[in-house]
């Protein structure tokens, strides 16, 4: 809480008097009242005295609010509050709006039927407040009698008929008036050609106070620094937006964060351009026209590298680099991600970070990775804040204590309800001693490959889009691959087909040529479907031993290991969530792996299709086939069928 009689209002309205009249451009033509304040450097007005405010709170009703009587103490009014507000009442001009401008009848027209008490109270603002604009463009300053905190203070409204949004409230006048000299800095300090440079006390110390700010953020102090710079960009201070952008953008937010007078500079623009344009990307609806807006003032050969990278950065193909010691780290940590060992990436990352350079004296961290479609992922607002708060770029300081890791290491997480519930039916091929790109000639036609790291999502979208043929028999996963435990490669499905008992082949023996797979497809908590789990372990293609649960039965085969003994899991009368734990947890711990959490829920991983998991059909069974032609709508003789898009075969 502000101590506002203990202000020095004196003080503080001589500065910003003095710094007003050296503002003003010399030789442009002043109206009397304003050639007589640059001459005496004072926008005031004589104070006010006790008997001057006693007869103004007689004519009102109500006692003044501490702050706005201590300033009428030293001014009875007050000249160019900001940059809109041109005279500001005092003892004589002070008086209630009632609804003067007729906004609290048309602010009522908007209001929904079931508008609330607040949204009521706000429009009745306009019928209680007591005016103190006097002259002013289009903006009204009222304090309001009823927004009235412990020590007495009123708040504060102002709104102006030509900005989109609601009455901006200030805490108490004290507040209004700083908020007024900030205006009027942030104003003068984005001066045109030909004016005077805007440059005062204030300027400098502000100026001063971003520099320590920058070295404070390198060393690894951020939650200091931040405040600092967001102090000196409400004065509109140049670096301060820039520099404070970069610290928030590590911290996951987006919103308003455009490295404003950096990311058009070539110097940084291989560090910040990119994410600006992979957020542009990511919410460019209409069109690209504000990408170009953000990048007002830019060279040709800038804007042409901002579209270059929005290409890039739309087609997955945007790939981050970085010189130096940190550089090579990057390169490792990709390599790390792309296979899920995000954490391993992630503390790749880190370790090097002391080694990274900036790309000049406003480069506070690497920002480039956040937009790489593989590392990017690697981002949360916890490691955000163990990157800002690791001393870099030749600062020294104590490293932070690293944040858990977001891999369990485990399987159980499987179990865990997952955001919307979706994660309900799962399969999974483990493979022992071999490399993930070795998973499709396991699994699938000798011709396949494994696509571009991409997310799940993508994944399945662009499997369908490419997808000709769909069979009834037909059971091909779309796996997510990658390493994992002790030696062991994974290929995940998150979201397979209905479970068939009566034809569906493990592809365990297929995958174990040489080597140890293992096979898991739960169903245990797929809604409206009878709850089934499927194992089967091979060894140097043959199936050692399996299980299935469904339908409320067990059938096994072979001689299954006591840790997995079916029936120490399925005893009881409802099987659910902690059956498939407990489960989860055995396999886990009979074969030493896990699947990364991180990388298969929210990173970018390669995938390929497998072969069926169902069996062929046999003599007189049916089935269904629909191909889909998606692309010249015409028959093989060539004519045009009039119609346009897929069409079923």
């Amino acid at each position: 809480m502000t101590d506002t009689t203990a202000f020095d209002w004196r003080s503080f309205l001589l500065g910003w008097s003095g710094e007003w009249a050296d503002s003003l451009p010399e030789g442009e033509t002043r109206g009397e009242d304003d050639e007589a304040a640059q001459r005496t450097r004072w926008l005031g007005f004589p104070s006010a005295s006790e008997e001057r405010i006693t007869t103004l709170e007689e004519r009102l009703g109500r006692r003044m609010p501490p702050s706005y009587r201590e300033f009428l103490k030293v001014s009875d009014g007050w000249r160019h509050a900001g940059g809109f507000v041109s005279l500001l009442a005092g003892t004589s001009d002070a008086h209630w709006h009632n609804d003067e401008s007729g906004l609290a009848v048309m602010f009522e027209e908007y209001l929904d039927d079931d508008a609330g008490p607040e949204e009521r109270r706000e429009v009745d603002l306009w019928r209680r407040g007591l005016q103190l604009d006097v002259e002013s463009d289009a903006t009204h300053v009222l304090l309001d009698p009823e927004d009235v905190d412990e020590d007495g203070e009123w708040a504060v409204y102002t709104w102006a008929s030509w900005r989109a949004a609601p009455p901006e409230r200030h805490a108490n006048f004290l507040e209004f008036m700083r908020d007024m000299h900030r205006e009027f800095h942030s104003l003068g300090a984005h001066r045109s050609d030909g004016e005077p440079v805007f440059a005062n006390a204030t300027t400098r110390k502000l100026d001063a106070l971003v520099e320590e700010a920058r070295l404070e953020a390198l060393g690894g102090g951020w939650e200091r620094a931040v405040k600092a710079l967001d102090e000196a960009k409400g004065y509109g201070r140049p670096r301060a937006a820039g520099l404070g952008d970069q610290i928030r953008r590590l911290l996951g937010e987006t919103y308003m964060v455009y490295f404003d007078g950096l990311v058009t500079d070539p110097q940084y623009a291989p560090e910040l351009l990119p994410p600006l344009v992979a957020e542009h990307a990511a919410h460019s609806y209409r069109g690209d026209s504000t990408l170009t807006f953000h990048l007002r003032g830019a060279d040709d050969d800038l804007v042409s590298l901002a579209y270059a990278t929005l290409d890039q950065i739309r087609n997955g193909t945007y790939r981050y680099t970085a010189a130096g010691p940190f550089g090579e780290a990057v390169e490792r940590a990709r390599e790390l991600a792309r296979w899920g060992d995000t954490d391993g990436a992630w503390r790749t990352l880190i370790d090097a970070l002391p080694m990274w350079e900036p790309l000049g004296p406003d480069h506070l961290a690497p920002l480039g990775w956040v937009a790489d479609p593989v590392l990017g992922p690697l981002l949360t607002p916890e490691r955000g804040r163990e990157l800002l708060s690791t001393p870099r770029g030749g600062q020294a300081g104590e490293a932070p204590s690293p944040p858990a890791g977001l891999d369990p290491g485990d399987l159980a997480w499987l179990a865990e309800p997952d955001p919307g519930n979706h994660r309900t039916c799962y399969r999974f091929v483990l493979v022992e001693g071999t490399e993930p790109e070795e998973l499709p000639g396991r699994l699938a036609d000798a011709d396949t490959v494994l696509s571009e790291p991409m997310t799940l999502w993508e994944a399945r979208r662009k499997s369908v889009h490419d997808q000709r043929e769909f069979s009834s028999y037909d059971d091909r996963a779309l796996m997510a691959v990658g390493r994992t435990g002790t030696g062991w490669s994974f290929a995940f499905d998150g979201e397979p087909g209905p479970f068939d008992q009566g034809r569906f082949v493990s592809p365990a023996a297929a995958a174990s040529a040489g080597t140890r797979a293992v096979v898991v497809w739960s169903g245990l908590r797929t809604p409206h479907r009878e709850p089934f789990f499927h194992l089967s372990v091979a060894h140097d293609g043959a199936e050692h031993y399996a299980f299935t649960y469904a339908d409320g039965e067990i059938r096994q085969h072979g001689e299954i290991p006591r840790a997995l003994d079916p029936g120490r899991f399925f005893g009881a009368p409802e099987v659910g969530a902690e059956a498939e734990r407990t489960l989860l947890e055995s396999v886990a711990g009979e074969f030493g792996a896990s699947l990364p959490r991180h990388a298969l829920v929210s990173g970018r991983l390669h995938t390929f299709t497998s072969g069926s998991w169902t069996r062929p059909p046999r003599d007189g069974e049916t089935y269904t086939v629909i191909r889909m032609d998606w692309g010249d709508p015409r028959p093989a003789d060539g004519r045009r069928t009039g119609e346009d898009g897929p069409r079923r075969r």
